[in-house]
Order: structure tokens, then sequence, then C-alpha cells
């Protein structure tokens, strides 16, 4: 098994949401023969932008990314110290407010998982097909 970790405290949201999918990119490039297909490298990093981008809107500006390849999957946690557990919200197609993200995840992973975290926080997990 393949994995990478990266903590951050983002002091930039738009450049730490850039910094994660270049993570993401640079993992996936290194797991090496039979590399990852495109379509489903892009549908991890897309994951991880919305995994991160979330965190940073709802944990105060601190994440962490953990990547790690699976037989079969890759396996996506971000974790933030948020207690608020992610919720599908009707999404807001007039004032561009969002709530397209967690739909969106939980339509392109096998499986998500919410743990929370015993010291506060949660760690959000996506399993994707590799």
């Amino acid at each position: 098994m393949t994995t990478m970790h990266a903590e951050r405290t983002a002091l930039r949201p738009l450049s730490a949401v850039a910094q994660a999918r270049q993570a993401a990119r640079a993992f996936l490039e290194a797991l090496g023969q039979p590399a990852i297909g495109r379509e489903q490298a892009d549908t991890v990093v897309l994951v991880v932008s919305e995994l991160v981008t979330n965190a940073l809107r709802h944990g105060g500006g601190t994440y962490t990314l953990h990547l790690a390849a699976h037989p079969g999957a890759i396996e996506v946690a971000v974790g933030d110290p948020s207690p608020r557990m992610p919720r599908a919200r009707t999404p807001d197609l007039v004032d561009g407010t969002g709530g397209f993200g967690w739909h969106m995840v939980n339509d392109l992973a096998h499986r998500v998982v919410v743990t929370p975290e015993p010291e506060g926080g949660k760690t959000v997990r996506a399993f994707l097909p590799r």
C-alpha cells in the first residue's frame, strides 16, 4: 500500500486547495505502473478539492490530507477540527451558495465514511475506484 500524508494550516484558502490538488496529482503519479487512468485521477483530484474546500470553510482554516492506494481503490481522507458532520443540502441554483459538493462526493465514491475524532473534529474518507 502506498500512502501520503500532509497537514496544513491555510492562510489563503484558494492556494491551499490548489496545493492539495497538486499533492494528489503527485501522489497518483508516484503510484507507478499500472498507472491510474486519467479519468480516475481527475475524479480523485476533484474529490480532494471538494473535501479540502469544505474542511477549510467549516473547519477554521486547518485540515489534514491523507491519501492511500489500496487494491482497487484510492482512499482520500480529509480531517478538520470542526465537530459538525457534513450534511446534504438542496443545491442553490439562484444565489450560488453551494450545496452540490457533498452530493457529488457521494456519487463519485464507492463509499464515504465520516468518523468523529476522539480529540474533536472529524475525518471524511472517500474510497474511489482505481
